[in-house]
């Protein structure tokens, strides 16, 4: 197939012309690169190896729909992953005659979004998904060299083997998971007129951004290092991200990490942290279990520094507080038991947990309604009575099923915990049963251990049990019954003790009536049912919010002002527990340098939010012939059990018996104390326990 096409005309022609004089100087400068050079040589030398013709018709006949369908099972999750950086990518070079790839390991497209007129140029060529571009199969091109060569490639018009495609121009990068084994090729391919030298950094930065995500997908339960020589470049796309087991092993790294080091996947699996940066797990956990920790210097053992920042979920913290008692177990009669375990959410800064531990205890923070479920599980622990445990989302499903496993006997042994939501439908059954070697294609080549049977001798924490595909729950069932697990493609069962937890927030009992749940499961997994009782529906609030920023500021007691106290207390919490929690840590930073959070350190939808709270409360609550002192906003309803600033002063005439605004209420208390401090705003702020901002900003939108 000839790779001549018709001079476009036009604008296109035009463009065509602007170019040529960037293709040309690209392809000097390509020419110039000895490496560059050198891997298109040795490219074309094993094409000829391979009896490739540069003339003849190339085998473009894509996978049937059924083997494309089976790739892309395979490569689901690599998929997952990279389609929203393609999407990303593909605004940065639309309309410039141009497309994005993805290709599994094997070079086959797995899929490819671009402008419509260019789509249809490259089907002619098999730039399709479905068709393989391995260089077996398609010459030197930028995803089948860079497939071999195991680095980002360009490959530029007559660069390519075949004649076919010398109107391509196509940038490449490998996507490598943390132990340095590709995964697929990330490609952008457009005509050669098009070219532009940006393209090839856009392709290795989305590349990048994929394999990040992959790193932390895979090692969520670890903690995680980032790390640059430059502190200003940690949490970018140039920063390198380690993972790092509890006992200090580095098991994981992406290419930043590698290409900073000076090491390769395998040497640098040869470290741990002590001596890579002469440092421990524990040291880092204490230093970056608070969100506003800095990042640290450290120095590798040649002397090259470096500034680190760790990220960690509740397993890395779990196994180091652990490791802590087991070596250190008289230190327990010192510790303080005083402060909760509070939940932490994906994607957000390391969360405090006390060193005490994780047990029962610490829940209790004087609602009465906890306190009852918490007395219901102490009877039946260590009883071989499954729990199941409803609630609301955010109420702390998770965290009651790791204080249950820490006060158990199996405290010892792994906790698992599997979303059943978040595992697609494809996938559930291999990640809770297991499989092996070659159960299904794309199998990993030695199987793997399924989560059941990583959970022998501990806790199964299922949650979101609802979200399980009903064809699956008969086999869970079976399980539980029988104490024995299959792997997928095995004939030999393995037995298994595991505790059964499950969480949900749906009501079990109409799916079951709806027949989208078995009800002989639901009586196996329900030996137990506790339920957590909603943010608003518990008396707790104040103690929670204390402990909350005890816990996100221990350096200094913060406190809430008065108006934001009463913003707390009137809001709905649709999001509960975590809410909370992401409300008032992100309050503790916005109040660096204050005691004192005020409303200018809440996010503007919360405050919209709690305010039309407040005022359904406060319109339901109050009898418009009762007189309302003009500062009524300003005190609680009961008294606080918070630190608070100090309260406005009281107004020397009552309000008019005509029920007023909130707005209006709180906008005649600022007006009375600016009034009283003799025009000070300064006085005004202190006596109102409000910034200074905000009497500004209240005032000029009265004004």
């Amino acid at each position: 197939m000839s790779g001549y096409y018709p001079p476009a005309s036009g604008g296109r022609q035009r463009r065509g012309l602007e170019s040529a004089a960037r293709t040309a100087t690209a392809t000097r400068s390509n020419s110039r690169n000895p490496a560059h050079e050198s891997a298109i040589e040795h490219s074309h030398e094993r094409c000829a190896a391979l009896g490739l013709s540069r003339i003849e018709r190339p085998d473009h006949s894509p996978l049937g729909r059924s083997d494309l369908t089976v790739a892309r099972e395979r490569n689901l999750r690599l998929y997952s992953h990279a389609a929203p950086v393609m999407e990303m990518l593909f605004e940065q070079i639309i309309n410039s005659e141009s497309m994005v790839v993805l290709t599994d390991a094997t070079g086959t497209i797995l899929h490819s979004i671009g402008d419509d007129e260019f789509l249809g140029r490259a089907a002619k060529v098999a730039l399709a998904p479905g068709a393989n571009w391995s260089e077996s199969s398609k010459g030197t091109n930028a995803v089948g060299t860079a497939l071999i060569d195991e680095v980002p490639t360009l490959v530029h018009a007559d660069e390519h083997f075949m004649h076919a495609n010398h109107f391509l121009t196509c940038s490449a990068a490998p996507i490598l998971d943390p132990r340095g084994n590709i995964l697929g090729v990330l490609d952008v391919s457009g005509d050669q007129r098009s070219y532009h030298q940006h393209t090839m950094a856009l392709v290795k930065m989305s590349a990048r951004m994929i394999e990040n995500h992959w790193l932390t997908d895979d090692y969520r339960n670890v903690m995680r290092l980032h790390l640059h020589s430059r502190v200003e470049f940690i949490g970018t796309l140039m920063e390198g991200i380690l993972a790092v087991a509890p006992d200090g092993k580095i098991v994981g790294a992406n290419r930043g990490a590698l290409e900073q080091l000076g090491l390769s996947g395998a040497a640098l699996r040869m470290h741990s942290l002590g001596s890579l940066f002469g440092t421990s797990v524990s040291t880092l956990v204490d230093r970056f279990r608070s969100p506003l920790a800095l990042p640290m210097q450290v120095e590798t053992s040649d002397g090259r520094p470096f500034h680190i920042y760790a990220r960690f979920n509740w397993p890395v913290w779990t196994s180091v507080t652990e490791a802590a008692h087991t070596s250190t177990p008289a230190s327990t009669s010192h510790t303080d038991n005083s402060k909760p375990i509070l939940p932490e959410t994906l994607a957000a800064p390391p969360v405090s947990v006390p060193a005490a531990g994780t047990g029962l205890k610490q829940l209790l923070t004087g609602d009465a309604q906890v306190e009852t479920v918490v007395g219901k599980i102490r009877r039946v622990l260590n009883r071989d009575i499954p729990i199941l445990v409803l609630g609301e989302t955010g109420t702390g499903k998770e965290l009651l099923a790791r204080a249950i496993h820490q006060d158990s006997e199996r405290a010892r042994q792994p906790f698992v915990a599997v979303n059943c939501a978040s595992i697609p439908d494809t996938l559930i059954e291999a990640e809770l049963f297991g499989y092996e070697e070659g159960a299904f294609t794309g199998a990993r080549r030695k199987g793997s251990v399924g989560k059941i049977v990583q959970a022998n001798g501990g806790t199964l924490f299922l949650d979101e049990i609802g979200d399980m595909p009903i064809g699956l729950q008969a086999h869970l069932l079976r399980v539980l019954q029988e104490r024995q697990v299959t792997p997928l493609g095995s004939t030999k069962s393995v037995t298994v003790d595991v505790a059964i937890i499950c969480a949900t927030h749906r009501n079990l009992r109409e799916m079951i009536a709806a027949q989208q749940f078995r009800e002989d499961l639901y009586y196996r997994l329900n030996g137990l049912a506790v339920r957590l009782p909603a943010l608003r529906e518990r008396t707790d609030l104040l103690a929670l919010v204390q402990r909350i920023l005890d816990q996100q500021s221990p350096q200094r007691r913060l406190s809430l002002a008065p108006d934001v106290l009463h913003l707390f207390q009137s809001c709905d919490w649709p999001g509960n527990v975590r809410q909370l929690f992401n409300v008032l840590r992100t309050a503790a930073v916005m109040a660096a340098g204050d005691s004192v959070i005020t409303r200018d350190h809440l996010s503007d939808d919360f405050i919209d939010d709690a305010q039309r709270g407040w005022a359904r409360r406060a319109h339901a609550e109050t009898p418009a012939a009762v007189p309302m002192s003009a500062t009524a906003p300003a005190a609680p309803p009961t008294a606080p059990v918070l630190p608070l600033a100090p309260p406005a002063p009281a107004p020397a005439e009552a309000a008019s018996p005509v029920a007023r605004s909130l707005q209006d209420l709180e906008l005649e208390a600022i007006r009375q104390a600016v009034e009283q401090a003799g025009g000070n705003i300064s006085e005004a702020s202190k006596r109102l326990g409000i910034s200074r901002n905000t009497i500004y900003r209240k005032l000029r939108w009265q004004s």
